[in-house]
């Protein structure tokens, strides 16, 4: 692989205050000496002066701020200016504008089927930015378009392997762990974006939902999903207060109960606890068995 060889160039105002004298020099002197008549070969001697002042200046360059330049020489790579400023070079060097600065995108939204098979909706906007221009200009075809595509890629990827919810605590979902998904999704990014010397700052997922044609259904299936979610955590909490109820009662010895009369007041507490709606008081005016 092509490493980034990072070196500074040397001044271009410099290159600037020598060549552009000696162009106004050598041109006064090619028309004084064509004024006068000196030999031909004195024309064609200063003639071959201006060329090599002109082609010296073309070596001039400006690096802006978060940029930097890949020179090439004939093909091979010789090193990346990242010195803002008025800078020079050889000439015959050939040199590529990289941005360095923070750039993002949001992927399109891609159509794909979660862990449980179920269609949805997914887009993910990445942060990133280009830290090895060498590998960015060398390694891969054309680095902005490899970073969209591999992104997608790996945005795919990520939608197969969790299902849209979950109402266990345990499972991860892409809707109940934002945080953990989020991180999962920008090491895969950069994992697939290395060699392309491209580093991935944030990835988090910008749009989610069920594909249009089961959102109706799944919309139900979340609703019947929390609701026995719901219900179970009701009727664990319920049946612990109906044991530390009847702990109570049997400790401070206020009542004592046999199983029948007991299992009535079990029946009547769990009614009250897992009611929908609240208990309506009943007095009873007999004894306990009446």
């Amino acid at each position: 692989m092509i490493r980034e060889n990072v070196r500074s160039a040397a001044s271009g105002l410099l290159a600037l205050a020598i060549l552009l004298p000696l162009l106004i020099l050598l041109g006064y002197l090619f028309i004084a000496t064509a004024q006068r008549g000196y030999s031909p070969w004195w024309l064609v001697g200063i003639a071959l002066l201006v060329a090599v002042d002109i082609i010296l200046l073309a070596g001039v360059f400006v690096v802006n701020p978060n940029e930097g330049k890949v020179v090439q020489l004939f093909g091979a790579y010789k090193c990346t200016v990242k010195s803002p400023g008025l800078r020079w070079a050889n000439p015959f060097y050939s040199k590529r504008r990289i941005s360095l600065r923070i750039r993002n995108f949001e992927s399109q939204h891609l159509k794909v089927n979660d862990k449980e098979g179920n269609p949805i909706e997914i887009a993910a906007v990445v942060v990133w930015r280009v830290v090895d221009t060498a590998e960015a200009s060398f390694e891969v075809d054309n680095y902005e378009n490899y970073v969209h595509i591999q992104s997608e890629a790996a945005v795919r990827n990520l939608a197969t392997s969790y299902p849209y919810d979950s109402h266990e605590e345990q499972v991860m979902s892409l809707r109940g762990q934002t945080a953990a998904i989020a991180e999962h999704l920008k090491s895969e990014i950069q994992e697939r974006l290395a060699k392309a010397g491209v580093e991935v700052i944030e990835a988090r997922i910008s749009h989610l939902a069920y594909a249009p044609e089961i959102a109706g259904a799944m919309l139900q299936r979340q609703q019947a999903g929390a609701i026995i979610a719901a219900r179970q955590r009701i009727v664990e909490g319920a049946v612990g207060m109906v044991q530390m109820a009847l702990d109570m009662l049997s400790a401070k010895e206020i009542v004592r109960l046999d199983e029948e009369r007991r299992a009535a007041m079990v029946s009547n507490l769990l009614v009250v606890l897992c009611g929908e709606r609240g208990a309506q008081p009943v007095l009873n005016t007999g004894t306990l068995y009446q």
